[in-house]
């Protein structure tokens, strides 16, 4: 009964540990706004995930945030926005969200197989840069069969490049002299997580961050398309494979998915109440900040440190993609 108990531990550690860290990326946040959560989450997950050997028996607990709490933050980030907010943007404003989406997603993964990377690599590269950084990176993880280490490299690669954009943008709008609207489309249809988009918009006052956080949030929806298309791609893939077993017991959408659009569906009627909407915000932060810990333990910085300059190269070139296509639809729309 003993050795059972040591060689399977319980959740109970790496949950406690998981909300420690959640409570510290909280408060570093609070601190410092243009710091995001989720920043201080991976960062604090790969401290821990490189300690040992006490973080052994952390792992189920860090493994299990990983996996569900990700899956809960997604759902819950549909009452974020409604289709009525997405339809009031204009027909040329969805455009020029849905043209940088694409295109950053498939010019990424080209460039990522012409610099020799890996297809999972640069499925996870794509999506965070297109999306919404290391939260897109997750809820793509399960279908892109990649490993722990490419896992980190693309939210390293994300928030180096969402970080960077954070600073330089607005200085890079006043040199172009772009109007508040221009100004406001750029950096919600090019700058990664949520967080530092507010922090680069509200350098332009409230005008912009409006504009700005309404874009982004309409990028956040088109991770469940994106998802789903590439979660059924595969799932033919592997049904057509003789190699492969059959995938017929995975769903043909994850169910995280339709959690997602079945939330933006009912925020779209009017009748969720507005307590339930801020509750559900701030659930949703804290379920992807827990999941992000979990997932920053998986980073194993001895394994990084030999994976060369090329991710670097992909990560450079995506960010130039996202953010020139993003500014040319942003010159012509505004």
């Amino acid at each position: 009964m003993q050795r059972d108990s040591t060689a399977r531990p319980g959740v109970l550690p790496g949950l406690l540990a998981v909300a420690a860290a959640t409570t510290t990326a909280s408060i570093v946040h609070a601190a410092v706004p243009q710091i995001s959560t989720l920043i201080v989450a991976v960062l604090i997950g790969a401290v821990i995930g490189n300690g040992q050997p006490s973080v052994d028996v952390l792992r189920p607990g860090l493994a299990a945030a990983a996996r569900r709490l990700l899956r809960i933050g997604v759902v819950l980030l549909g009452l974020r926005l409604s289709i009525e907010q997405i339809t009031s943007l204009g027909f040329a404003t969805v455009s020029l969200v849905v043209v940088t989406v694409a295109t950053t997603f498939v010019g990424t993964r080209w460039l990522g197989s012409r610099l020799g990377l890996s297809p999972a690599l640069s499925l996870l590269v794509a999506t965070g840069y297109s999306i919404c950084g290391a939260s897109a990176i997750a809820a793509m993880e399960g279908t892109s069969d990649a490993d722990e280490d490419e896992v980190a490299l693309a939210i390293g690669l994300v928030t180096l490049a969402g970080t960077a954009a954070m600073f330089s943008l607005p200085t890079l709008a006043s040199v172009l002299g772009l109007s508040d609207h221009q100004f406001g489309l750029w950096v919600g249809a090019s700058v990664h997580d949520v967080a530092q988009v507010v922090a680069a918009a509200s350098t332009g006052g409230s005008a912009v961050l409006a504009i700005a956080i309404v874009v982004k949030l309409t990028r956040v929806v088109m991770l469940a398309p994106l998802v789903a298309g590439v979660s059924i791609a595969r799932k033919r893939r592997v049904n057509g494979d003789p190699n492969h077993g059959p995938a017929a017991t995975a769903p043909l959408l994850p169910l995280f998915v339709l959690g997602f659009l079945s939330l933006m569906a009912a925020r779209s009627t009017g009748a969720v109440p507005d307590a339930v909407i801020s509750l559900a915000n701030t659930l949703a932060n804290l379920s992807l900040t827990a999941a992000l810990v979990g997932l920053g333990a998986g980073v194993r910085f001895d394994r990084l440190r030999n994976l060369g300059l090329r991710p670097l190269a992909l990560g450079g070139l995506a960010w130039v993609v996202v953010a020139s296509v993003s500014l040319i639809g942003a010159l012509i729309v505004g």
